[in-house]
């Protein structure tokens, strides 16, 4: 009976160690990175370590890319002390406040999909960010989202509210492609509304030809004088070139006649 109790102790406790989470700790930050000193960690993955308490990472005060993804992190206040932090991957936790991120002035790029941000007050502290150009609060290839998504425009409520975004759940909206993402959303809504014409819409147009008639038709060559010029030259240097190839060759001739007719000085004998 008393071995009975204790098994069924220890397996009390690993079940509330498992409900607790992991907790970083300097050891774990030492033997992940090989680091000795946490200041001197730049970079960190741990990604599915079952973490619930972010512990001394704060104490990583030079880190400027940190992924946390697919843990079990709710609160993030040692992320506060963070000033140089600058991609943060968060996705696949249970974060539904992000207060301690407003203090993360340097923080350019934050995935937050697959959490609990439920509003859009809970993303108004990251208003004073910026340097902040890339939010992510869905991901639809890994299915994951934020009850927040659920709302309609809620990007362009976003976007208004953070207007230094270039990019939201990973769409550009500012700067260099984000042309191209409005031609495809409104290509999608003019095909939305033709797809839905009844009897009484206007038939479509006849498609037009891109370019003017003849356009691809070859065109006789241009010369211009400065070219016929330089052809000029070219054959009278070719001409000269000749010439001189000629006069070469009658004097190897000339000196090879008069090499045979020379005597043999060894045929004289005294």
């Amino acid at each position: 009976m008393e071995g009975h109790s204790e098994a069924a102790a220890k397996e009390e406790e690993e079940e509330e160690e498992e409900e607790e989470g992991v907790q970083i700790t300097p050891q774990l930050l030492k033997a992940t990175t090989g680091e000795f000193a946490l200041e001197s960690i730049l970079l960190l993955r741990l990604r599915g370590r079952g973490i619930a308490h972010l512990g001394c990472l704060g104490d990583c005060t030079n880190l400027e890319w940190l992924d946390l993804s697919g843990n079990a992190i709710a609160q993030l206040g040692p992320l506060a002390a963070l000033r140089s932090l600058a991609v943060l991957n968060l996705s696949r936790n249970r974060v539904s406040s992000l207060e301690p991120l407003a203090s993360c002035r340097s923080l350019q790029s934050l995935n937050l999909a697959g959490n609990l941000v439920s509003s859009l007050r809970a993303l108004r502290c990251l208003a004073g960010l910026r340097r902040l150009e890339s939010l992510r609060l869905r991901d639809p290839l890994a299915c994951l989202d934020n009850p927040l998504c659920t709302v309609a425009a809620y990007r362009d409520a976003l976007a208004d509210m953070l207007p230094g975004l270039k990019a939201i759940d990973g769409e550009r909206v500012a700067g260099r492609g984000s042309e191209l993402y409005q031609l495809c959303r409104d290509l999608d809504s003019s095909l939305g509304h033709g797809a839905g014409g009844g009897a009484g819409a206007d038939p479509p147009h006849a498609a037009q030809p891109w370019v003017e008639a003849g356009f691809w038709e070859p065109r006789p060559p241009r010369r211009s004088s400065i070219m016929e010029e330089a052809y000029r030259q070219f054959r009278e240097v070719l001409q000269e070139c000749r010439e001189l190839g000629r006069r070469a060759d009658d004097t190897i001739a000339q000196a090879e006649r008069a090499l045979s007719t020379r005597h043999d000085p060894n045929s004289f004998v005294f």
